[in-house]
Formats: structure tokens, C-alpha cells, sequence
């Protein structure tokens, strides 16, 4: 029989959490606590990937360092003369809007790669509030920025954030029904979408670049409500979020000794050996996933900037705006399919992206697509593959990975994504040079 809490009585096997779920249960408070946590992980996936959209979004007005009056933001003031941009067709920055993305990713890789080294010794409570402050920090310090350095700096607090967020939240879902895997993928894309499309259109409506980030500092409280108020967690997760800076702090992710999904030594039992193996049987996945997002993200961030058409009533910062939005309304539709639509084999996705990347390097290069909206079509696909990877490659290995070891696999894999990025930000910056001073 199922307790009526739903929670109280995990055993460790993946099958044995299944039975945990509502549709098999009897109890109407289960049913209610299934939901809330599924809407829970929803949540933190919107809430944890939302700065980081926004200043990707906005990487266009952060180097042209827009000052114009609120009332007239949407209308870009004209940028800064510099040498190789006279004779461009690109209506180059001086800058890449790679270095955001660097900005804005590198940090999230320097955390997932020291992350194994010690974070699982931090609960999560601190992690989470740590999340919601440096997503907070980083509206506020963008939005008041004078200077581009200062901006970026804020763009590296959303990394923090983001990055921290991610790593934390998937290794949380090993002491969750794999189904929650699939929302939090879904909650990631609709933070793609609402994000650029909220920043697209209040600065449309007339608010300035600032004012609109301004407004969006209830996602970082959102996130905490989420968090501490909605999600329903195992009960030896409870007390640590009771005790948040108690003597909890120094003690592993999870407190607790009686359950054994839930037992602290998940992660510490392992060995270097059973890590490594792990981490062997990961790279299936990694890689591909990696490929595709250091395609994708190559072609956001170093070709979006130059895909520049001047034969449409968009002006540039207006084109950059619905690249953006374009393409995480596809990252949202996809990584919201995994019921209606699994991809077993990652790489195929990953040659599909590759030559998108290939059309649209070629179409910067000798400029022969003759409409922006053929343009939006592609990103449209563009973003389409890249969520059914994130949200497949998690899937598989949320179903296919050993209970003792699930937390350490979804928290390990992340890398991936975050390794393609920044790769595809360092090789975009040096094109976008190129690009710029040659045609």
C-alpha cells in the first residue's frame, strides 16, 4: 500500500519509485503531491534558465551600449564608428556578441567542471538561495551598467546562476520519478521562449533595455518560492530545507539514513573507479550532445549578428531580437515532445545540426538567401534539434542509469552542453572579425 504521504517509504530501485505515482495510487494527497512536484521542476527550469535567455537576448543592445530615452529604447541609437565596420555589409559591432556568450557560459563551465571535486558536500538549500541572489544581481547590474565591462559582469553572475541551477536541479531529479526529468527540459525550453519573447516585446512596447530587465527581478523570487514553497520533497530533504544554514552545511546533499533512494552516501559511496566507469558509459551522449550544442550555439552567437538583412522594415537590433526568440520557441516545442516524439541516437541529431551550421555559413558568406523569413524558418529547425537533444540525452540517461549512481550521471552530464557552448563562443569571436574586416 502506498503511504499517504507519497514519499516515506522510497525503496531504491527505479521501479519501485514508479509506483510512487498518482495513476497508482489512491490517495487524492499523493496525487496532489505528484503534480505539485511535476509543476515544481517545471518551474525551476523556467526560473534557472530564464537570466541566462534574457542576456542572451540582450547581447546585442549590451555592446552597443544603448542609452537611448526609455520612451524610445526600441529605436537604436547609431554605434560607435570603428575601423572595419565602413565598408562591412554585416553592420558589424566592434565587439562579437560571442564575448556575451562567453560571458555568459564560461563561468558555467568552470562550476561543472569543479563541481565533482566537492559541491555534492553543500546542500542544496544554500545552492538554490546562492541561484536566486546572483540571478538578481545580474538584472540589476546590466540594467544600471555604464560601461560594457560592467554589464558583462552582470552577464557572469546570470552564468552562475544558471549554471549552478542546472547542475543542481538534474542531480536533485535522481530522488524524483524519471518523469520529472521531462519537465524540467520542458520548464528550461519555456524559459528560452518567454524569456527572449518578454524581452523582445518590452522593448518593443517602448521600454528601455534597462527598465526591461528591471521588471523581470520576480523570477528570481519565483524561483525560491518554487523551491521552498511548491515543490514536495522526499522527507529526508525536508529538514535540510528547514535548516538551511544549520549544521546541515558541511554535510552531503542529502540528509537522512533510512531511505535509501535518498541516502547522503549516493554520491560519497562512490569510488574514482565507479566514477570513471560512469563517466565512460556517459560519453554515448556527451559527445553528440556537445556537437550539437557547439553548432548551434556557433551559429546563434557568431552568425545571427551577421545574417543581416536590409531590405525589411526590422532594424538589426530588431532582426538579433527575433533570431533569439525564433529559436527558443523551437528549443521550447521540442524539449516539451518527449511523450510524442524519443530519439534514441543523439548523433543523428548532431549531423542534422552540423549542417544547418554548414547552409548557414555558406548564406553569411556569399549572402544568397533573399528573405529574412527563410532565415526564420531555419532557426525555427535550428531550434528543434537542439531541444529533442538536451531533453532526450537526459531522458535516456535518467532511465538507463543504475539508482547509486543516477545522481553523479545527470549532474555529470550537463558538461555537455556547457563544453559545446563555449567552445562555439571561442571560434565564433575570431570569425566575427573575419567576417567583418574582409567583407
Amino acid at each position: 500500500m502506498v503511504p499517504t504521504d507519497g514519499w516515506q517509504q522510497q525503496q531504491h530501485s527505479d521501479s519501485e519509485r514508479e509506483e510512487l505515482l498518482p495513476s497508482k495510487a489512491c490517495q487524492p494527497r499523493a496525487q496532489s503531491v505528484h503534480w505539485r512536484n511535476l509543476l515544481g521542476f517545471w518551474l525551476l527550469g523556467l526560473c534557472n534558465n530564464f537570466s541566462y535567455v534574457v542576456m542572451l537576448s540582450a547581447a546585442h543592445d549590451i555592446l552597443k551600449h544603448q542609452t537611448a530615452p526609455e520612451n524610445n529604447s526600441h529605436v537604436d541609437p547609431e554605434p560607435t564608428p570603428i575601423p572595419h565596420n565602413s565598408t562591412s555589409r554585416y553592420d558589424c559591432n566592434a565587439v562579437s556578441t560571442a564575448a556575451v556568450l562567453l560571458a555568459d557560459i564560461l563561468p558555467t563551465l568552470i562550476i561543472k567542471l569543479l563541481a565533482p571535486l566537492g559541491l555534492h558536500l553543500l546542500p542544496y538549500s544554500p545552492r538554490v538561495i546562492l541561484c536566486g541572489v546572483c540571478a538578481a544581481g545580474s538584472f540589476l547590474l546590466v540594467a544600471f551598467s555604464q560601461e560594457v565591462m560592467t554589464s558583462l559582469s552582470g552577464v557572469v553572475l546570470a552564468s552562475i546562476s544558471s549554471g549552478l541551477g542546472e547542475i543542481t536541479f538534474l542531480a536533485l531529479t535522481a530522488f524524483y520519478p524519471s518523469e520529472v526529468v521531462s519537465w524540467w527540459s520542458s520548464g528550461t525550453g519555456g524559459a528560452g521562449l518567454l524569456g527572449a519573447l518578454s524581452y523582445l516585446g518590452l522593448t518593443l512596447v517602448g521600454l528601455s533595455p534597462g527598465n526591461a530587465l528591471i521588471s523581470m527581478l520576480g523570477i528570481p523570487v519565483l524561483l525560491l518560492a518554487t523551491y521552498f514553497l511548491l515543490l514536495k520533497s522526499p522527507d529526508s530533504l525536508a529538514s535540510q530545507r528547514d535548516e538551511v544554514f544549520g549544521s546541515s552545511t558541511q554535510q552531503p546533499l542529502i540528509a537522512g539514513e533510512n531511505s535509501k533512494p535518498s541516502d547522503p552516501n549516493f554520491n560519497l559511496s562512490l569510488s574514482f573507479s565507479d566514477r570513471w566507469n560512469v563517466f565512460k558509459g556517459l560519453l554515448k551522449y556527451i559527445v553528440p550532445l556537445a556537437l550539437v550544442y557547439f553548432a548551434e550555439y556557433f551559429i546563434n552567437q557568431g552568425l545571427f549578428e551577421l545574417l543581416f538583412f536590409r531590405n525589411t522594415s526590422l532594424n538589426h537590433a530588431q532582426q538579433y531580437r527575433w533570431y533569439q526568440m525564433l529559436y527558443q520557441a523551437g528549443v521550447f516545442v521540442s524539449r516539451s515532445s518527449l511523450h510524442c516524439c524519443h530519439f534514441r541516437f543523439i548523433w543523428i541529431l548532431a549531423v542534422l545540426q552540423f549542417l544547418n551550421l554548414g547552409f548557414l555559413m555558406a548564406a553569411v558568406w556569399f549572402g544568397f538567401l533573399p528573405s529574412i523569413y527563410l532565415v526564420f524558418l531555419i532557426i525555427l529547425y535550428e531550434g528543434f534539434l537542439g531541444g529533442a537533444a538536451y531533453v532526450n540525452t537526459f531522458h535516456n540517461i535518467a532511465v538507463e542509469t543504475q539508482d547509486e549512481h543516477r545522481e553523479f550521471a545527470m549532474a555529470t552530464a550537463c558538461i555537455a552542453d556547457t563544453l559545446g557552448i563555449s567552445l562555439s563562443g571561442a571560434l565564433a569571436l575570431p570569425l566575427h572579425d573575419f567576417l567583418c574586416r574582409s567583407h
